[in-house]
C-alpha cells in the first residue's frame, strides 16, 4: 500500500519568519511558500520538507535533517563564515573536534541547530 507513496518529512518551528530567512538565506534552500500558513524545502532530488508553525514549538532532542555533502569539512567552513555554530560533543560514543565534526566510526558528520534549535546536519555523502 505505502511502498509507491513519496513520503515526505515535516518539522515544527516557532518563527516562520525566522526559519524562511535561515533556510534560504544562510543554507541557500528554494524555500517556497506552502499551504495553511506553512513552508516547504525544495531540494533537488528529495521529496519537499515541511515545516509549520508551532506557537509551543519544543525543538527535537534528535537530528531532523541531514544534508549528504561531498566534503563535510568544506561544508561546515563555508557554513561558518555565514555564522552557523556547529555542536559539540564529548560524550562517550560522540564525540567532536574542534570544528564540531564527528570522524569515529560511522559517516564523518557535524550538527548544527536552525533558530527554532531544530538539530541539522551535514554528512559525509558515499
Amino acid at each position: 500500500m505505502l511502498k509507491d507513496s513519496k513520503a515526505f518529512s515535516s518539522f515544527s518551528v516557532n518563527d516562520l519568519q525566522r526559519a524562511r530567512e535561515f533556510y534560504q538565506t544562510i543554507l541557500n534552500l528554494n524555500v517556497k511558500d506552502g499551504a495553511m500558513g506553512t513552508l516547504e524545502l525544495h531540494i533537488p532530488d528529495s521529496s519537499p520538507v515541511l515545516i509549520y508553525p508551532k506557537p509551543n514549538h519544543e525543538p527535537a532532542s534528535f537530528t531532523v535533517l541531514n544534508f549528504p555533502v561531498e566534503d563535510v569539512d568544506t561544508a561546515v567552513d563555508q557554513l561558518v563564515k555565514k555564522g552557523v555554530q556547529f555542536e559539540h560533543y564529548d560524550d562517550e560514543g560522540i564525540r567532536t573536534d574542534s570544528k564540531g565534526i564527528f570522524r569515529d566510526e560511522g559517516p564523518v558528520i557535524a550538527w548544527f541547530k536552525d533558530p527554532a534549535g531544530n538539530i541539522l546536519s551535514v554528512i559525509q555523502a558515499d
